[in-house]
């Protein structure tokens, strides 16, 4: 098969699709590969780095496209990317199509066959693949809100991890999964006060074990996250339903209940986000204000932090390229049921349910398409 992967184009994303690890590895089964040029820079790899594990360079987005019959990407495709894909090649790559019927759009008049990895699932119920930019977004979200609660920032000008003789910063977490656990042990490492919302009881008691109660946990109700978001100096958003819009769990009646200058992180942003004022920033422009109310809604958190955010994810992905590109979309897809989970376009047919249902389309199941 021959794979290709473009440069990101999304304001300030620095990510890559494959590494050269993973070039020397699909090379050494047979496969050929694209890379445009300059596609790692950003994060410190060159095009002789490519070259020397076996990847071809070609000089534009659109050679990659015209060429590859398997595009491997980190961010969903721009609608230049879009407008560039064909009938019958297959894209994988991050889509989050719930809340963004423009690109669902664009996938289905092109005729490709998209399959995202944040709906790639295991054995154990995970997201593997959303997994890495998880934990990397749940840790890069306290760092952002510290600096958000600066005053400079217009924040409140709490420091998270107070002082002798001062409080520590309130810190309240909605959601506990991989998200909120990263958020969780880096503001309790900072010294923060922090609270902790979920519906899983089991996981709860797991968070209670892990922190050994260091900090506080709490069953979600409306009535709770009101009561805690109202006295939170930073409230991370970091709920999560898989393939489907994220739910809005703080509204804008909340927010001039709120401490004035305090910060809400919406980590759940590439979901639609779990604050009702959300919408998408950028690196670039990270921070806006509702009601005296910091908001930082970066769609592509863990772009800030390139380098480490690409190797986390390639190792995750990699696996996953090489079955594709052995055995093609269709029997790779047959072999291994986790992975057809995240087939959300096919061929002009919306194949995951929760996107169908967010954006009103009709539902074809992968096991349909596929003719398994």
């Amino acid at each position: 098969m021959r794979i290709g992967t473009p440069r990101e184009i999304k304001n300030h994303e620095y990510r890559v699709g494959l590494t050269p690890a993973g070039v020397r590895e699909l090379t050494a089964h047979g496969h050929e590969v694209l890379i445009e040029t300059g596609a790692g820079l950003g994060i410190g790899i060159s095009n002789d780095d490519y070259v020397a594990a076996g990847a071809r360079i070609v000089e534009t987005a659109a050679e990659v496209f015209d060429q590859a019959d398997m595009v491997v990407k980190v961010k969903e495709p721009q609608p230049v990317e879009c407008a560039m894909l064909r009938e019958g090649q297959v894209l994988f790559t991050y889509l989050h199509l719930a809340p963004d019927p423009k690109q669902a759009q664009a996938l289905l008049d092109s005729g490709c066959i998209a399959i995202a990895y944040e709906t790639v699932t295991d054995r154990s119920g995970g997201l593997p693949l959303l997994a890495p930019m998880s934990e990397v977004a749940g840790r890069m979200s306290i760092q952002a809100g510290a600096h958000a609660m600066e005053k400079a920032a217009g924040g409140n000008g709490v420091l998270l991890g107070g002082v002798p003789g001062v409080p520590a910063a309130d810190v309240v977490i909605l959601g506990g999964g991989v998200v909120g656990y990263n958020a969780a042990r880096i503001a309790v490492g900072m010294g923060a006060r922090v609270t902790i919302l979920d519906r899983s009881l089991a996981r709860l008691n797991w968070l209670d074990i892990v922190f050994d109660g260091r900090l506080a946990t709490l069953y979600s109700t409306r009535d709770a996250v009101e009561r805690c978001v109202n006295s939170a100096d930073l409230v991370i958003g970091a709920v999560l339903v898989p393939g489907a819009a994220a739910p809005k769990l703080v509204t804008r009646d909340m927010l001039p209940k709120m401490k004035t200058g305090s910060v809400i992180v919406d980590v759940a942003i590439d979901q639609g986000g779990c604050f009702e004022t959300s919408r998408p920033t950028t690196h670039q422009d990270p921070t806006y204000v509702v009601e005296g109310i910091v908001h930082y809604c970066v769609a592509n958190m863990p772009g800030g932090v390139a380098h480490t955010s690409t190797f986390a994810l390639t190792n995750a992905t990699l696996p996953f390229v090489l079955a594709l590109a052995g055995k093609g979309y269709r029997q790779a897809l047959v072999d291994d049921p986790h992975l057809c989970a995240g087939l959300n376009v096919h061929r002009g047919q919306v194949t995951y349910d929760a996107v169908a249902t967010a954006l009103g389309y009709a539902y074809v199941p992968a096991a349909t398409v596929l003719a398994i």
